[in-house]
């Protein structure tokens, strides 16, 4: 997932980390330094092994835009 927004990146590192799926967000100091006006996205990131949970997780919780 890439996005600029934090309350959904929040959201949604919330609900993996419930299911007790593992997340990385990446770009989160990238984002500071250029001085947060959201033109560096952040990226949330699992490993290989949870993207079916993930996506099963997300397609049930109506998070289907994030669904490739």
């Amino acid at each position: 997932m890439r996005t600029n927004d934090v309350v959904r990146l929040s959201w949604i590192s919330a609900l993996l980390s419930d299911a007790g799926i593992e997340c990385l967000v990446l770009d989160v100091h990238t984002s500071i330094m250029e001085g947060s006006v959201g033109a560096i996205p952040r990226r949330l990131m699992v490993a290989d092994d949870d993207v079916a949970s993930t996506i099963k997780l997300l397609t049930d919780a109506g998070e289907n835009d994030l669904v490739e």
